[in-house]
């Protein structure tokens, strides 16, 4: 029985939004996702698009991302358990890509904007992550914009309501020839 929970994940509703709006997706579009945990991403942006190819290093993960598109009864994903940098060692070419995960960053980047047509979306927690990506993206030219997303829920309390914040996000986007 694959596990019901991975640590960092499931990406909430209202980040995956943002990040899927920021994607722009087009019903053509063949998709990378690098980091693809639950699979809920992957689930999402398959109903949008051509198909999705998400890899994730850990076993358990693309377990549970088999799991979560089978019980969605999305078909036009391809999930592989893999380390990003041996993946992108072949000539595929995306039209679009996401990054859920961040291990090896300064690495994928460079080889992502030889491989992706329109845009990349980095989402990251960590500071160092978001200085990171944004360093890189800069030196190749693909840098738009960081949008940091931050969450709160209602939550009943003394027969009124509070929120309760989700911890925030930042959304690194990268397009090709410019940002529009």
């Amino acid at each position: 029985m694959p596990p019901e929970k991975l640590p960092g994940g499931p990406t909430q509703d209202e980040i995956m939004a943002v990040s899927l709006q920021k994607l722009g997706l087009r019903s053509t579009d063949t998709v990378l996702e690098i980091g693809c945990g639950t699979g809920k991403v992957s689930v999402a942006m398959a109903r949008e698009v051509k198909s999705v190819i998400a890899i994730d290093i850990r076993p358990e993960a693309i377990t549970l991302a088999t799991k979560t598109a089978k019980e969605a009864g999305v078909k036009n994903i391809n999930f592989s358990c893999t380390e990003a940098t041996a993946f992108l060692q072949s000539n595929e070419v995306y039209d679009c890509a996401f990054l859920g995960g961040t291990k090896h960053l300064a690495k994928i980047l460079p080889v992502l904007a030889k491989k992706v047509k329109r845009t990349i979306v980095v989402n990251a927690v960590l500071l160092s992550t978001v200085s990171d990506a944004v360093t890189v993206l800069k030196d190749l030219g693909l840098f738009c914009e960081v949008v940091q997303v931050q969450v709160s829920r209602s939550h009943g309390i003394a027969g009124s309501i509070m929120f309760k914040p989700i911890d925030p996000v930042f959304i690194i986007v990268a397009r090709g020839a410019a940002c529009s």
